[in-house]
C-alpha cells in the first residue's frame, strides 16, 4: 500500500468513478412503495467482513443501519433504555427478569421468550465470541407458568451492566428464520425500522422500510448502502451528489467539502499503538517502554488530524467526561532501553488499515518516530477484513487501531476487559498480567457507577504501566451530509446509530 499523498491521490479518483453509477443506479430501482419520500443514499467506510453476521464488527454497520434491535437500547448518556423489552427488574445479583414488548419480527413472526433465548444462547456459543460477552456468561430461559412475554437472564457472577450489555448489537434478537446451516442471516429477521434486503458482498446493501416496526415509521422508504474503504472516494461521492450521507470523512477532506457539509463532534474513540507483549521485540517491557518514549502526540494531531482531534492522556478520552478527573498515574513501568539497546534488536512489523484513511498516514508517522529511537520497522497497510485475524492472532509487533472505548456496553469496562486481559476475546497486544486482570475483575464487580468509574481509571493505570498500548491520539467524528437537504442523522459518540427511523431527504 503506498504511503505517499502523491501516490494515492490518483486512487479516490477511481473508487469515486466506480461508486456514482452504483449508487444512481441502487436510488432509481424504487422510491419506497408509498412515494412519499425520497430513497436514502449511504456510503460506509467498513464493507461486511464476515457475510452481514451479527457476532462481528458487522453488527455495528447493522445497527447504524437501523436493521437490528435488542432487548434494550442507550440514550445518550450510556444508560440502558426499553426496546424490545419494554422493562426489566433485577431479581438478586446474577438473576434479572425481561418483559417483551408485543411485536413481530420482520419476516411476521411473532418476538417472544423462544426467539430471545435462541438469540442470546447462539450468540453464547458463537465462534469467536462477541466481545461484549468476554468478560461474563449469559443464560436465557422463558419465565415458568407458560409466559411467553417474559425471559429471565442468569449471569455467572454479579453483573451490574447487564441492561447496557444487552443493547449491544452482537445481541440482537432475530426470528428463527435467521438460524440456517449453521450461520446467522438478519436479513429479513430482524425488528429495526428497517429491513435488509440484499446484500452485494462488500459492495452494497439494500434497505426496506419495516411497516410493521413496533416504533415510529421511518421517513425514508429505504437506502441504499454502498460501501467503500477509501475515505476520499466518500467524500467525493458526496460532494458529486452520489450519495446523501458520508460516513467517516477524512479530516483531509473536511475543509474541501465545506461547513455545511462537515459535522464533527467528540467521540469515545482512541487511536493506540498496540504493542505485542507475546513475542518478539515487544515482549521485552524495556522495549515497549522505548516505544512509548518514541511517540511524539502532538505531531499526529498536528501533522495527520489537522487540529481535529485531542493529544492523547491515556486509554480514555475527552468523550468519556468523568475520565479526566479520576485518571491516575500509570503503575509499574519498565524503564526504557537505551538506544543502543534498540538498535540491535530485528525489524519490527508495524501494521494498521485503510479503512479509516488518517491511520495510514499515522503510521508514516510513527514509523518515523520509532525509526528515530533506532527501530527497524517495516511498515503493512490493507483492508482491516483482511488484517484482524492476523492482528488478534499476534503475527505483527505492533498495530495501529482506532478503538471505541464504549462500544461493548456504553462502559469502558468491557473495553478493558476484551482488549486487555488474559481471556479477552479482542486482546490484540496479547497482554496476560494478573495486576491488570485483578484490577479489571473489581472495577467489573462495582455496582455503584462512580465506584467503578474510579476503579477503571485504576485499571487503565495498570495497562498503561504495562505498555501494552502507547495512546496516539483521541478521535472526533466527522460525518457528512449537506444539512440543507438532509434530516435526523445521528451524530452519537458511542458510533452504535447513524441512519434512524427519522433520517430523511427533505
Amino acid at each position: 500500500m503506498p504511503t505517499s499523498r502523491t501516490r494515492r491521490s490518483s486512487l479516490p479518483v477511481v473508487a469515486a468513478a466506480l461508486l456514482l453509477p452504483l449508487a444512481a443506479c441502487s436510488s432509481s430501482s424504487g422510491s419506497g412503495a408509498s412515494g412519499d419520500a425520497q430513497r436514502l443514499r449511504v456510503v460506509m467506510a467498513f464493507p461486511p467482513a464476515q457475510a452481514m453476521s451479527p457476532y462481528g464488527d458487522d453488527a455495528v454497520t447493522l445497527s447504524r443501519l437501523s436493521v437490528i434491535e435488542g432487548l434494550t437500547t442507550l440514550d445518550r448518556n450510556g444508560a440502558a433504555e426499553p426496546a424490545l423489552a419494554a422493562s426489566w427488574k433485577q431479581e438478586n445479583p446474577t438473576t434479572w427478569t425481561f418483559t417483551l414488548r408485543k411485536t413481530v419480527f420482520q419476516d411476521g413472526a411473532k418476538v417472544d421468550a423462544a426467539a430471545v433465548v435462541r438469540s442470546l444462547t447462539a450468540a453464547g456459543k458463537a465462534s469467536p465470541l462477541p466481545r461484549v460477552l468476554s468478560d461474563t456468561t449469559l443464560k436465557a430461559t422463558a419465565v415458568t407458568g407458560g409466559r411467553a412475554d417474559a425471559v429471565r437472564i442468569v449471569t455467572g457472577a454479579a453483573d451490574p451492566l447487564l441492561p447496557q450489555r444487552l443493547a449491544n448489537p452482537s445481541l440482537a434478537i432475530l426470528s428463527a428464520g435467521a438460524y440456517r446451516n449453521g450461520k446467522v442471516n438478519p436479513a429479513g429477521h430482524a425488528t429495526g425500522p428497517f429491513t435488509l434486503t440484499d446484500v452485494k458482498g462488500a459492495v452494497a446493501a439494500t434497505l426496506q422500510r419495516n411497516a410493521d416496526y413496533w416504533g415510529d415509521r421511518a421517513k425514508a422508504p429505504g437506502v441504499d448502502v454502498t460501501f467503500a474503504a477509501d475515505g476520499t472516494a466518500r467524500a467525493n461521492a458526496l460532494r458529486t451528489g452520489a450519495v446523501d450521507v458520508a460516513e467517516y470523512v477524512p479530516i483531509s477532506q473536511a475543509s474541501l467539502l465545506g461547513d455545511s457539509f462537515v459535522h464533527e463532534f467528540p467521540s469515545a474513540r482512541t487511536n493506540g499503538l498496540s504493542l505485542n507483549t507475546g513475542h518478539g521485540v515487544f515482549a521485552d517491557p524495556a522495549m515497549r517502554a522505548a516505544a512509548r518514549e518514541a511517540i511524539d502526540s502532538g505531531a499526529l494531531v498536528d501533522g495527520v488530524y489537522e487540529g481535529r482531534a485531542d493529544t492523547a492522556k491515556g486509554l480514555l478520552g475527552p468523550g468519556i467526561p468523568w475520565a479526566a478527573e479520576k485518571r491516575t498515574a500509570p503503575t509499574g513501568r519498565t524503564p526504557a532501553a537505551s538506544r543502543a539497546e534498540v538498535a540491535k534488536t530485528k525489524e519490527i512489523v508495524l501494521a494498521t488499515y485503510t479503512n479509516r484513511p488518517e491511520l495510514p498516514e499515522v503510521a508514516t508517522l510513527v514509523q518515523q518516530q520509532l525509526q528515530k529511537r533506532g527501530f527497524t520497522v517495516k511498515q503493512v497497510v490493507r483492508d482491516y477484513a483482511q488484517m484482524e485475524a492476523d492482528a488478534l492472532a499476534g503475527k505483527y509487533d505492533a498495530f495501529i487501531q482506532a478503538r471505541n472505548t464504549l462500544l461493548d456496553t456504553a462502559d469502558p469496562v468491557s473495553y478493558l476487559s476484551s482488549d486487555f486481559t488474559c481471556d479477552g476475546s479482542f486482546n490484540i497486544s496479547q497482554l496476560c498480567d494478573r495486576n491488570v486482570d485483578a484490577a479489571v475483575d473489581k472495577a467489573a464487580s462495582l455496582r455503584a457507577t462512580d465506584a467503578r468509574h474510579g476503579a477503571e481509571m485504576t485499571a487503565e493505570a495498570a495497562v498503561l504501566g504495562a505498555d501494552a498500548l502507547v495512546p496516539l491520539v483521541h478521535e472526533r467524528f466527522v460525518q457528512g451530509y449537506d444539512d440543507a437537504r438532509v434530516e435526523g442523522v445521528a451524530l452519537d459518540p458511542m458510533e452504535r446509530t447513524l441512519v434512524t427511523a427519522d433520517t430523511r431527504v427533505g
